[in-house]
């Protein structure tokens, strides 16, 4: 390793352990744009799948979707919308969720089977005693073979109280939000091309079985005697330009200020756990709108964080050789 990629690795690293187990909003009076008044179930969503693992409560402001050895559950936007702000508050299942997958996203797969847009969130269960892990991705066009994952930790237990999730797209950038903070940005390049997501999408909401790959590759199964799971969402919200709508549409602000971005920055430092701009062995040349710096030697070959390796390999040792679940 180069002698200025170990200094900087190094600088990484402290800046890492210096935010601690905490991290603060974006910007005290700095939140993310108003995402709209939320909508009630009724007026804004549908049911996809589920049955009755889909349950509404406080008159519809409240949707309960589970997991058990029937079925999962799902639902979505009962409009599609070209560009907007997205958000939900979402609490997830506690205790053993190993192989567990929570999805909050954007799609038109529906309409568009080949050639689908996409934008992620993936919350992915683990253990008992391990945390959620959040993947956020990007597809384009069906670029399904260019997967863009990102994968992060997060400094509060999204199993104890709720949380806002929010992605935010507008026709030149993509921005994922937790809380107030902004955790990713995607910047349309030329370079990308249509792998950038330009056509209408739904939103959507979905619990299911993810044991094939969700917790340490699949090593860890759903664990039904701890069934129902169940994912709560609240303040459902669909801010963005309805397609076939009446009213005008005017996109909500994407740009980002010094404090919000030293906030991400801050995120990714600490939380980011495996960056696909940084998986040489995937893409032994990254992607074409990866900017690769200095901060490359924080990563290993594989893609995942040295740091949260290493934290990783701490608790192992505390916990006398237990499970790797990750």
């Amino acid at each position: 390793m180069a002698c200025s990629s170990m200094v900087f690795l190094a600088v990484f690293v402290a800046a890492a352990a210096a935010a601690g187990s905490c991290l603060p909003v974006a910007a005290a009076g700095e939140p993310l744009p108003p995402a709209g008044t939320p909508l009630s179930f009724r007026e804004g969503y549908t049911q996809l799948f589920g049955d009755s693992n889909l349950a509404l409560h406080g008159d519809g402001r409240r949707v309960h979707i589970s997991l058990d050895e029937r079925t999962g559950a799902g639902f979505a936007s009962q409009g599609a919308y070209l560009h907007g702000l997205f958000s939900a508050r979402i609490k997830l299942p506690a205790d053993h969720t190993a192989g567990v997958v929570v999805a909050f996203y954007m799609s038109n797969g529906d309409v568009y089977e080949r050639t689908h847009d996409e934008l992620d969130f993936e919350f992915l269960g683990n253990v008992r005693g391990r945390e959620w892990r959040v993947q956020t991705n990007v597809y384009g066009n069906g670029s399904t073979a260019a997967g863009r994952e990102e994968r992060y930790g997060l400094w509060f237990d999204p199993t104890e109280d709720f949380h806002r999730y929010a992605i935010l797209w507008s026709r030149d950038r993509i921005i994922f939000y937790v809380d107030e903070t902004p955790i990713r940005e995607v910047v349309r390049t030329e370079s990308m091309g249509a792998q950038f997501p330009f056509k209408p999408m739904s939103l959507y909401a979905t619990i299911w079985d993810g044991s094939s790959w969700a917790t340490s590759g699949g090593r860890y199964k759903v664990d039904y005697k701890y069934a129902p799971y169940v994912a709560e969402f609240a303040d459902l919200a669909l801010r963005g330009c309805a397609v076939g709508g009446r009213r005008a549409c005017e996109e909500p602000g994407a740009a980002m200020s010094p404090a919000q971005r030293s906030a991400m920055e801050a995120f990714r430092a600490r939380y980011m756990t495996y960056g696909y701009c940084y998986d040489r062995l995937r893409y032994p040349a990254p992607l074409p709108e990866c900017t690769v710096g200095p901060e490359a030697a924080a990563f290993l070959p594989s893609g995942d964080a040295r740091a949260a390796l290493r934290r990783r390999g701490r608790r192992h040792q505390k916990r006398g050789g237990a499970d790797s679940a990750v």
